[in-house]
């Protein structure tokens, strides 16, 4: 195999199963760091982050004889991660029992202490502003802000139709201007 990542042969390789594990090594170089970001741009957390990522691959790899190559391993994997997300940040606030906007409270909070966050003060307002929005929202605008994901390749991920993911992000980008506006 060469050392470009190229999809299509890691997708044969993962059919055969002498190459399995092979293949599936080239999928988690190719993708954890833009994963890892992606996770923490939601949880805020490095160990949080973490934990998740590695669940993410734990579950794409147990899964992985039911991926059959008919969408693309990055939104399987953005899937299988988001949901490891949301799981996550749904289990803190129900044992917490804190609302979400507690929970986002606490979570900034957090992030401010995490001793793996360098960011200025400009980058702590934008951070707020992007966990000041409801959940989905803050996933359709880092999916497309962060990482200039296609609205189709979303829809894909999400479940959701293209047009009510434009007006997500449109809705997401205008309360982010609104909430620097008065932050900054």
């Amino acid at each position: 195999m060469n050392s470009t990542y190229n999809e299509k042969e890691i997708i044969v390789l993962l059919q055969d199963p002498a190459r399995q594990r092979e293949a599936f090594e080239c999928i988690v170089k190719e993708y954890s760091e833009q994963l890892y970001w992606q996770i923490r741009r939601l949880v805020l957390s490095h160990d949080d982050a973490n934990d998740i990522l590695q669940n993410t691959f734990l579950k794409a790899w147990s899964n992985i004889e039911y991926f059959r190559g008919d969408a693309k391993m990055s939104t399987w994997l953005y899937r299988i991660c988001l949901n490891e997300c949301l799981n996550l940040l749904n289990k803190r606030r129900a044992n917490l029992q804190l609302s979400i906007d507690e929970a986002d409270i606490e979570l900034l909070n957090k992030l401010e202490s995490d001793t793996y966050f360098d960011g200025d003060e400009t980058q702590t307002v934008f951070l707020k502003a992007i966990k000041s929005l409801p959940e989905k929202q803050q996933i359709v605008f880092n999916l497309k802000y962060f990482k200039e994901m296609k609205y189709e390749d979303i829809s894909e991920i999400l479940g959701t139709s293209i047009g009510a993911l434009k007006a997500s992000y449109h809705h997401a980008v205008k309360k982010i201007e609104s909430y620097l506006e008065k932050h900054l």
